[in-house]
């Protein structure tokens, strides 16, 4: 049965802001289906209120609302297009399937005669009912953990009585597992019930028997109306059970699974799918095993959507898993549709890997302070990396160095652990950096057996570990100059960096890399086909590995790259890394127009990212994607294969711009600002002279490298004094003192932690209104795209406070000042593409800042507000291939719009809420007003004080 012609017009239901539990993995889902619904003629209409993502850009579908995820938005929507004929809500996450429900529940569906595609709402309220699950799994006879529902606090009591220690408790309809938690003693067990009946919408939890110390594994299936299912892939988490999902190290394919095990999963996995009602779509199962020789499955949950995995598991496999879901959600078959890496061969077949994917997550508990770092069921991480490899070793070894963490990989960095009491420590209370710790307990001779009584991860995983501290102690036995070439490849085989390489024999990072290149042991780049080789693949995404030379008859010698390199003109982007506070999705929004631009502008346009969340990271954005980490050595070999005009990076953020210095050393071309004028931003005095000389003001301020330098500064200027660490991103450490021995407290402990940093002290400007704007400079004209005020005072990270473009309450005196002090540096920095500078207006005076000579946090906020595409604009200038004055600019805004910051502190009880210099927000939405008198206008500014904090 193809497709169903019925349909004409859709509503897909976005995920709103990103917040923990629900990042930009829904962004990609979302902007898949709406491609692939579009690419079949039918009108895509979609609501979502996130402004940073590619999802809502005007380009994506027929009509976008920027509105908030209410039924009263849907209600109005519906009302615009009454043609509108079906809903698909399985994009958006728990968000978008908590609003259709509700909206069901409301009748609105039925009122304007619309249905539902691609889910069940059985489906949803079966696998979502935990208690309905539970009789679902019993009747189809698959074995489930012990539990039981409480809708009360006397109810909870009885069952753990009855239970026994350690318990899980689970709140209903909650995401990212909020208020989830193990209970250990009955001590605790009060308090956690009563958050677990708060934390969940119908105050309900399930309190089921802790399979601590179990296996758990994932599978991702589709399944068509025909009743067709294809398993795409099998994810094991190295982390047993009792940590989050989304916060665990995940591996694909599964490692330690028997054959029989995992055959005996599939058929439970394919059963349950084929039991949660008659939809066609995604979905993602879980199961724990037990980790003796008997391998008993137990079914954790079943979810009906695609999900955080299915983003892991379409990049791991090439297999574009929400694309073909939002086809199978029309009527389509698996077998009527194409297998779009090979483009010869059906749907309908399961991905082979003949590579395996290594994923980490990605903390911020250093924007939380006080906060509990352990990992477990809620889920706490901001984002994640993906590494592929030819090993396990090779794949974990490059998700390590994709982290950004200032970690070269495992060990061999000079970084470890080396308190054996901490190690311990470390291991038995699951933490964000377990996955190094486990490598410095090898190092320090503590047994394989004793780490795994502690962690309960598989021996096998262990033993990978074991192999590369092994490997590590060989090296270093050896000199540079002495080195055999069969250990060399080795290390690099198991993906151990030049760098650590260096770091084992005492010698710098480019002897590394000249004594591979002079041993001929280089990268070679393999194609992510689906197939495992047994088809030509048709799509360019590459990832590298090292491999040993094969001989020809004739005695020649090489080794076999796939990554053919064409006579194109080229340009390389750089990508933004994992999501993190100060850092997200709107980078990658960046990219992925950077990509666009420049592919118009007739380059060959190549992206390096190792974000699996991200659309920037589809294998069909750029004309060649190369997943790798967004780290010196990897980006070096890429630009030496590929011999690009040059490379982008001021669209990936400080991920991008932290490389900016190497390949300005290097010889390689940065196209747009140069390194210079980069560093000059960066460099306080250097860029205090510049705005001297241009008759600027700026706050005093000065440089200090020690505590006592600090105090001796404070004399000349004053408190209160902002505190902040040079090259850093989302004011990480930034600190407002009001006395000496407040400011003498934070930079001894700035120094801790970032050691040899120079330390900038400005005079805070109390009671200050704090004002951005945004530019593109060609390096002859500026255009101003748009100039925000914030309605929170001065002190309160520009990321962190609700934005309000236009202006609300800026004089003609002052926004000339701001028109002309943008300009004044735009040209004096010699931009060329985007800067954001960030203005302190006090007594009618506009004081700087800084300013940032990249894409901002606000330009798709501003592109999205106004309907102008900006950042396309800004890298045609950048390509040299547009002027500022090319350009017909038409900004649309009736009213006014408000960048709203959205924070993830529910996932932190007892964190101090309170907002300062140090960004927080983890995501953002948009308000479109019509005049100062709106209700929740006023609000936000009675309320702009009350957070700040020094």
């Amino acid at each position: 049965m193809p497709k169903d012609n019925s349909i004409k017009s859709i509503l897909i239901i976005g995920s709103g802001p990103i917040v923990i539990g629900q990042a930009c993995e829904f962004d990609y889902a979302g902007s898949q289906a709406a491609r692939s619904i579009r690419e079949e003629g039918i009108e895509v209409i979609l609501i979502n209120s996130n402004p940073a993502t590619i999802m809502t850009d005007p380009s994506m579908a027929d009509h976008v609302y920027l509105k908030p995820l209410t039924t009263k938005s849907i209600i109005e929507i519906l009302k615009a297009h009454p043609n509108i004929d079906a809903v698909l809500p399985t994009m958006g996450g728990q968000t978008a399937l908590n609003l259709c429900l509700e909206a069901e529940e409301k009748g609105i569906w039925a009122d304007f005669n619309v249905r539902l595609i691609g889910v069940d709402v059985n489906a949803i309220n079966i696998t979502e009912d935990r208690e309905q699950f539970k009789q679902l799994l019993q009747k189809i006879g698959i074995p489930a953990a012990p539990a039981k529902i409480a809708n009360s606090f006397l109810k909870g009591k009885e069952i753990a009585q009855e239970f026994g220690f350690p318990l899980v408790i689970r709140p209903s309809f909650t995401l990212g597992g909020s208020g989830a938690a193990f209970v250990h003693n009955k001590e605790e067990f009060d308090d956690l019930l009563t958050f677990g009946l708060e934390s969940s919408p119908i105050h309900e939890v399930l309190i089921d028997k802790a399979l601590l110390g179990w296996k758990e594994y994932e599978l991702e299936l589709l399944r068509d109306k025909n009743d067709n299912v294809v398993i795409i892939c099998s994810i094991e988490n190295m982390d047993p059970m009792g940590i989050h999902t989304g916060d665990s190290i995940t591996v694909a394919p599964a490692m330690t699974l028997s054959d029989t095990t995992y055959q005996k999963m599939r058929d439970m996995a394919i059963k349950m799918m084929r039991s949660i009602g008659n939809f066609a779509g995604g979905c993602n199962v879980q199961f724990a095993v037990s980790p003796d020789e008997k391998e008993d499955i137990v079914a954790i949950e079943i979810n009906p959507r695609v999900s955080r995995s299915s983003a892991l598991a379409s990049k791991a496999t090439g297999y574009p898993i929400a694309k073909i879901a939002s086809k199978l959600a029309l009527g389509y078959h698996l077998d009527e549709l194409e297998n779009q890496i090979t483009k010869s061969t059906s749907a309908l077949f399961e991905p082979t890997l003949d590579y395996v994917i290594v994923k980490i997550p990605r903390w911020n508990f250093d924007k939380f302070e006080g906060a509990d770092r352990t990992l477990g069921l809620q889920m706490k991480s901001v984002g994640e990396v993906m590494g592929i490899g030819r090993s396990f070793q090779e794949a974990l070894h490059k998700a390590t160095q994709s982290l950004e963490i200032k970690r070269n990989g495992l060990g061999a960095d000079g970084k470890g652990y080396t308190n054996y009491e901490q190690v311990i420590d470390k291991l038995t209370h699951a933490s964000w950096d377990r996955v190094f710790v486990i490598y410095d307990a090898i190092q320090m001779g503590i047994p394989l057996s004793r780490i795994h009584e502690i962690t309960k991860i598989d021996m096998w995983f262990l033993r990978q570990y074991e192999e590369l501290y092994l490997l590590e102690k060989e090296i270093s036995n050896f000199k540079i100059d002495t080195l055999p070439k069969e250990l060399l490849l080795e290390a690099k085989q198991k993906g151990f960096a030049d760098r650590q390489i260096a770091h084992m024999m005492g010698c710098l990072e480019s002897q590394v890399y000249n004594k591979r290149e002079e041993m001929g042991v280089k990268r070679v780049y393999k194609l992510v086909d689906t197939c495992a080789a047994e088809f030509t693949a048709k799509t360019p995404y590459y990832y590298s590995t090292f491999e040993a030379e094969i001989e020809r008859p004739d005695g020649t010698r090489y080794v076999h790259n796939e990554s053919i390199v064409t006579d194109k003109k080229k340009v390389i982007v750089l990508g933004s890394g994992p999501n993190r506070i100060g850092q997200g999705i709107e980078f990658d929004y960046s990219c992925v127009h950077g990509v666009l631009a420049a592919s118009e502008c007739g380059y060959e346009t190549i992206m390096i990212n190792c974000n699996p969340e991200t659309v920037s990271t589809d294998f069909d954005t750029a004309d060649k994607l190369y997943f790798e980490p967004v780290f010196w050595e990897h980006i070096y070999d890429i630009i030496r294969h590929e011999k690009p005009e040059g490379v982008i990076v001021q669209l990936g953020g400080q991920t991008a711009l932290k490389l900016a210095e190497k390949l300005d050393r290097y010889g390689i071309k940065i196209l747009g600002t140069s390194y210079d004028a980069l560093d000059l931003a960066e460099d306080r005095g250097r860029f205090s002279e510049l705005l001297s000389n241009l008759n600027i003001p700026f706050p005093k301020f000065g440089v200090a490298e020690s505590a006592e330098e600090a105090v001796k500064l404070s004399d000349e200027l004053d408190f209160p004094l902002l505190v902040r660490p040079s090259y850093v991103l989302g004011g990480q450490g930034m600190k407002i003192v009001i006395n000496k021995q407040e400011l003498e407290e934070h930079v001894i402990d700035l120094l801790k932690n970032i050691p040899g940093n120079k330390l900038l002290l400005d005079h805070y400007l109390d009671g200050a209104i704090e004002a951005e704007a945004d530019a593109i400079c060609d390096g002859e004209d500026v255009y101003i795209i748009g100039i925000m005020e914030h309605i929170e005072p001065c002190g309160v990270h520009s990321g962190d406070s609700n934005a309000t473009l236009p202006p609300f309450n800026l004089g003609e005196f002052v926004m000339q000042q701001i028109k002309d002090h943008t300009k004044k540096i735009a040209l004096a920095l010699k931009t060329v593409g985007l800067i954001n500078i960030q203005f302190a207006v006090k007594d009618d005076t506009v004081y700087i800042i800084e300013a940032n000579p990249r894409a901002s946090r606000t330009v798709p906020f501003i592109a999205k507000a106004y309907g102008e595409p900006y950042v396309n604009y800004a890298t045609k200038v950048m390509l040299g291939d547009k002027k500022v004055k090319d350009f017909t600019f038409n900004p649309q805004l009736k009213g006014y719009a408000i960048k709203q910051p959205v924070f993830s502190f529910n996932k932190f009880p007892g964190v101090n809420k309170k907002l300062g210099p140090e960004m927080k927000s983890t995501g953002e939405s948009i308000l479109f007003i019509e005049d100062l008198k709106d209700d929740q206008f006023y609000e936000l500014y009675s309320r702009r004080k009350m957070y700040l904090s020094r």
